[in-house]
């Protein structure tokens, strides 16, 4: 009860209050603050279905990444729990993107975009023995839909195709790599399977 209290109540209501209060200070009034913008603007709760539905896997690659690295502690693991720990760290970093239109509003999304292909990069470079052995395909498949995705997104202006159907390719390529990154995500976590039983 006490490490209830401790861990999920007081971070809650803490996270809750400051937001609130953060919000209040920017301008926001407290039903922009706490009602769906669905509600506010009385449009359709399935506005954006795709784009909610893809920050979905985003965290759940996350949740799944962030807790295998944290709780599979067995030996012989260091490696693959850094590795899922970074995948965790960079998917949770990818829905906050995508959520909160990070690239689109607050930082070029030249920097995000370099950042991104960077950490990846350096990611498989120090775990390119861990990725293969867990699935290196899914790995590279993830890799490939998502570049293709930020190269769509990057000419969609300087090809003679409709904004929407452009629109309609960038989108489908990021979802595509989503839930195949997610895949990955799930594979790496069953990996730690063997270590577990072995444990026991």
């Amino acid at each position: 009860m006490f490490r209830c209290v401790v861990f999920a109540c007081i971070p809650a209501g803490l996270f809750y209050i400051i937001s609130v209060l953060v919000m209040k200070t920017a301008g926001f009034d407290l039903i922009q603050i706490l009602r769906d913008p669905a509600q506010q603007t009385e449009t359709s709760s399935f506005l954006g279905f795709l784009s909610n539905i893809g920050n979905w896997v985003w965290v759940s690659s996350a949740a799944i990444c962030l807790f295998s690295a944290i709780n599979v502690g067995s030996p012989g693991t260091a490696r693959r729990r850094e590795l899922a720990l970074m995948v965790g760290v960079l998917s949770l970093a990818l829905g906050i993107d995508d959520f909160f239109l990070i690239h689109d509003r607050f930082i070029h999304e030249y920097i995000l975009y370099g950042a991104y292909a960077v950490l990846a990069l350096a990611l498989m470079a120090r775990h390119y023995r861990q990725i293969v052995e867990i699935d290196g395909f899914s790995f590279l498949l993830a890799g490939g839909f998502l570049a293709l995705s930020i190269f769509t997104d990057l000419i969609q202006e300087s090809i003679p195709v409709r904004y929407g159907i452009s629109q309609l390719a960038e989108e489908g390529f990021k979802f595509l790599g989503a839930t195949t990154w997610l895949y990955f995500s799930v594979r790496m976590g069953l990996s730690f399977q063997p270590f577990l039983t072995r444990k026991a």
